[in-house]
């Protein structure tokens, strides 16, 4: 296991823009303690997944004084992103290496309660089963860091509770570093440690939370934090 310090992950100064635009991102510092589970809010256009690709080394265009991100870093979209001419094992185990990969991929795959799906094809899976088999498949690469862009936002309002509970249950298991991009506050509430709202490239508000797992919005408290969240994003809520 990387050492603490090789698994933080640290910007300082970080600037994206593209062309002769103005930046999305501009001189942004932010620091995440190994093992945080974030949440990043803003609104469309804010920055968000631009920063979330930055983080996953899949743009390498930003400015930036440090950039400090863990060797070992997963992402899971929205979309599952399967191949369907693959098994659902073999999206598992696409591009790992190490191992028997046919036992690894079933291992990730029990971790998701999807072990019986194994040799079934991607078509053959329900919107919920897919974005398990992701999940799974960014689990198989044992990351130190795991980016979830907006993976529950197709879901129905069941199967994301579920989603809810099985990423809080994998990250209680892994401790891996969560950073999770989304635009549904009560999620943000429901599953963090810390609430980051980007706006205008920049972070504006930085939310600790300290309310024990598992959480209702009924709480006063996060009631309160949600009115104050969505203030920033422009929402107003009537007393």
């Amino acid at each position: 296991m990387s050492p603490p310090s090789d698994r933080r992950v640290q910007l300082r100064g970080l600037t994206r823009r593209f062309g002769d635009a103005q930046p999305v991102l501009r001189d942004l510092s932010l620091d995440i303690e190994p093992g945080q589970f974030v949440a990043l809010l803003g609104r469309s256009g804010s920055g968000k997944s631009t920063l979330l690709r930055i983080l996953a080394g899949l743009d390498g265009g930003q400015e930036a004084q440090r950039l400090q991100v863990p060797a070992s870093v997963a992402v899971a979209f929205q979309e599952p992103r399967l191949f369907p001419w693959l098994r659902v094992w073999r999206n598992v185990v696409l591009n790992v290496d190490g191992g028997d990969p046919r036992e690894r991929g079933i291992a990730a795959l029990q971790e998701v309660g999807l072990a019986d799906k194994a040799q079934a094809w991607p078509q053959t899976l329900s919107g919920g089963q897919a974005q398990r088999v992701s999940l799974a498949r960014a689990l198989a690469r044992e990351p130190a860091l795991l980016l979830l862009d907006e993976p529950f936002g197709a879901l129905d309002a069941l199967t994301r509770l579920t989603m809810h509970r099985l990423v809080l249950d994998l990250w209680q298991r892994h401790r891996p570093t969560v950073l999770l991009v989304t635009h549904d506050v009560d999620e943000a509430l429901l599953l963090a440690d810390r609430v980051l709202v980007l706006d205008k490239g920049h972070i504006v508000s930085d939310l600790v939370l300290h309310a024990s797992r598992p959480r209702k919005m009924s709480d006063p408290v996060l009631e309160a934090n949600k009115t104050d969240l969505l203030h920033l994003l422009g929402v107003e809520v009537e007393a």
